[in-house]
């Protein structure tokens, strides 16, 4: 009898400290800072763009229009052809998944042309991230996946062509069969 009230009474201490916490944390001051996001600044942020490509915008690129802007904007972090500079290497490195020294690259590794282009227009160029037209974007994009021999120079790019674009590594990818990880859930094969 004497554990239940020991128990009973660390309940209610802790249900305490848990009111007092909830109490005081309602009377912090807000500081007048920030302000509830704007629904077109909630769109903007969503930028998750499926293998699908639901969601590429308009616009359009090629590999010959992808390489003045690649050589202005990129080259200087990921070298002039993607394949050496100060960052990660962008070209090259197919077959080398299976072996000791694995090259992970666009042309070895990705395995959606979607995910590139959503990557791109998000996060590139170092510095100036979402600074790409979305015209530049699907440029780039061309122009990296024609520097791996994905597409030829002149194949246009856009919402409706990149997402039928097979990347020679999407077949590296399988099916998680975890129940807890949800459908479609992609895990690397090694």
């Amino acid at each position: 009898m004497f554990a239940h009230r020991t128990l009973a009474v660390a309940g209610l201490g802790a249900l305490a400290i848990v009111a007092w916490a909830v109490a005081a944390f309602a009377q912090l001051p807000t500081y007048g800072l920030g302000r509830a996001p704007t629904a077109g600044e909630i769109k903007a942020w969503d930028v998750t763009i499926p293998p699908d490509g639901r969601g590429l915008p308009p616009g359009s690129g090629t590999a010959a229009l992808g390489k003045p802007v690649y050589t202005e904007r990129c080259a200087s972090c990921h070298g002039n052809k993607g394949d050496d500079g100060k960052y990660d290497r962008l070209v090259g490195g197919r077959g080398t998944l299976n072996t000791d020294k694995p090259i992970k690259t666009i042309g070895s590794y990705w395995p959606y042309a979607t995910t590139l282009w959503s990557y791109i227009s998000r996060t590139q160029p170092f510095g100036e991230p979402g600074s790409l037209t979305p015209d530049q974007g699907y440029a780039v994009t061309a122009y990296l996946l024609y520097l791996n021999g994905v597409i030829a120079e002149n194949d246009v790019m856009d919402a409706r062509t990149l997402p039928q674009v097979k990347m020679p590594n999407r077949d590296g990818f399988v099916p998680d069969p975890r129940p807890d990880v949800g459908k479609g859930a992609k895990a690397r094969r090694r």
